[in-house]
């Protein structure tokens, strides 16, 4: 049976990719694997090309299991056969191991309601194996409210810059947790409104912008102190001073978490 691993954490509050876009870091610094091993590069095959490039992440669940976005895993040309991950590796593309997909699941209200329930449980064909640049994510419980103004973090090989390009080496950038009704109504602006639930987590450096994920970062980790608290979805543009960048809110999935990889 998979076990995951849940953390209960005290936490002290103190554009556009305006549809979710196969990708996105911004104003980060270069990090390693090292210091991020639950995170892994997720590849896409080319329909027309059939190369292999790297174009969204995703987090170690169990040796088997993956979460991502489900953006990452559906459309008019997806098959589970043309998406594969690479794990234990900082580099884009080169290196770690690989293994590739067998089935996922995306949320059942994906699709829905806007971007709500944009998350996915991949399993793998083959098992990773464990090493000290390969490691499960820590999540958090079901029904844990993130509070605002939170110091978090995203790691990726997303783009650099709005329409950039992608970076050949994993980034981190630190940024804050933004409250969910001021987002909600900034988003609400725009000449196409775009809904932001409970189900999502704002986060960026409000009116200052510079810092976000990016095209390519989507399924990547939104971490506080190394905890998986959001997965990379979707937001207006990159590192906007208005818009912040959305992630989904793992705590309102971890209950079908747990039941999808056991």
């Amino acid at each position: 049976m998979a076990v995951l691993t849940l953390l209960t954490i005290a936490l002290f509050a103190g554009a556009a990719y305006s549809a979710p876009q196969a990708s996105r870091i911004v104003g980060g610094t270069e990090t390693s694997i090292d210091k991020f091993p639950s995170i892994v590069a997720v590849e896409f095959l080319g329909v027309w090309t059939g190369v292999w490039s790297q174009s969204c992440a995703a987090n170690i669940l169990t040796t088997r299991y993956v979460l991502s976005a489900a953006h990452c895993f559906e459309g008019v040309f997806y098959d589970p056969s043309y998406r594969r991950v690479r794990a234990g590796s900082s580099y884009r593309n080169t290196g770690g191991i690989l293994s590739y997909v067998e089935v996922e699941f995306n949320h059942p209200t994906y699709g829905l309601n806007g971007y709500d329930g944009d998350i996915s449980v991949i399993r793998l064909r083959t098992p990773l194996e464990y090493s000290p640049v390969v490691q499960q994510a820590a999540i958090v419980p079901q029904g844990f409210k993130i509070p605002d103004n939170l110091p978090v973090v995203h790691a990726g090989w997303g783009a650099i810059s709005q329409g950039g390009p992608l970076s050949p080496v994993l980034l981190e950038t630190t940024i804050f947790t933004i409250n969910n009704e001021l987002c909600a109504s900034r988003y609400l602006t725009l000449p196409r409104p775009l809904v932001v639930t409970e189900n999502m987590i704002c986060a960026g450096i409000p009116d200052v912008g510079g810092k976000d994920a990016c095209q390519g970062d989507s399924g990547g980790p939104l971490y506080y102190t190394n905890i998986l608290v959001g997965v990379v979805s979707w937001g207006h543009g990159c590192a906007n001073e208005t818009f912040p960048g959305v992630s989904t809110a793992v705590s309102s999935y971890t209950d079908w978490i747990a039941a999808s990889v056991n």
